[in-house]
């Protein structure tokens, strides 16, 4: 499977999210200038392709920060939201460096994590809502 990017394709994503109920997201939040997650991409592709009844998408934090409706201050690159595409908890939010094995793991495991919401950024309304708004 791909990883999809929404200023690529806002359409696509929605459609990927949809196509997948019992699925997960797994998101990249991550920045055009930094090093260490253009050093995560072919990576990450790699995981997408194991992993074909998640999706996997590709979302730069300053191109789309307005989108999202709140400022995202991401600390560290890249960081990573997995969470169940029908909703819920999150099972991680957090920054992962370019170790696909632990971000592996995570998948494999797909525990639930505690965090507090006021933490996680609401990226999963805001890509179900993509195809909607834009077409």
């Amino acid at each position: 499977m791909a990883v999809y990017y929404p200023e690529q394709d806002p359409g696509a994503v929605s459609r990927a999210l949809a196509n997948r109920p019992a699925g997960r997201l797994v998101a990249c939040l991550c920045a055009d200038w930094c090093g260490t997650c253009k050093q995560y991409v072919a990576g990450f592709a790699a995981l997408a392709e194991r992993y074909p009844n998640d999706c996997f998408v590709w979302i730069d934090v300053e191109t789309h920060s307005d989108y999202l409706g709140e400022d995202i201050d991401i600390e560290n690159f890249p960081t990573v939201l997995i969470q169940p595409i029908a909703g819920g908890a999150p099972h991680f939010y957090g920054t992962v460096l370019p170790h696909l094995d632990v971000l592996e793991r995570m998948l494999i495991k797909g525990a639930a994590m505690p965090a507090a919401a006021s933490e996680i950024p609401q990226v999963l309304p805001w890509l179900l809502g993509l195809d909607a708004r834009d077409s």
